[in-house]
């Protein structure tokens, strides 16, 4: 009997497993765009000189990231992930890892050593995200 009253949640929980990895996904990026944003935010003072990117693109990309860490968080909590908004989430993703690489081939920024390497490396880990993120999406 047990067994058989317990049977109507088994498919809330199949669907809770379909979408973990994207969920991970999601809130990994929540935290990584988020303490990117709130860091250039916070400390753009100090990354001015040591990335060598000036104040006036630091303060608005850390406004963005920001904004946009919290609308990655409110899609992760959705009872059911829209897909299209994931969609956006991958895209967006993808156009910024390769405007990184593209902002540092051109030099756009005048960015120091560090700063380029560090503008890559971001592209990169954002780029790993949106494959991690498509991987999740796929399994749903």
């Amino acid at each position: 009997m047990t067994s058989s009253q317990n049977a109507g949640t088994v498919p809330a929980t199949g669907a809770a497993r379909s979408d973990s990895l994207l969920r991970f996904a999601l809130v990994a990026d929540v935290v990584l765009t988020g303490a990117n944003g709130i860091g250039y935010l916070a400390l753009a003072t100090v990354l001015d000189s040591f990335l060598g990117v000036r104040l006036a693109v630091q303060y608005p990309v850390g406004v963005f990231l920001t904004v946009y860490a919290l609308w990655v968080l409110v899609v992760s909590r959705q009872e059911n992930i829209s897909r299209g908004a994931v969609s956006v989430i991958i895209t967006m993703n993808v156009a910024w890892a390769v405007l990184s690489v593209a902002t540092v081939a051109m030099d756009s920024l005048s960015a120091t050593g560090i700063g380029n390497g560090w503008i890559v490396f971001q592209g990169l880990v954002v780029a790993a995200m949106g494959a991690l993120q498509y991987a999740g999406l796929r399994r749903m």
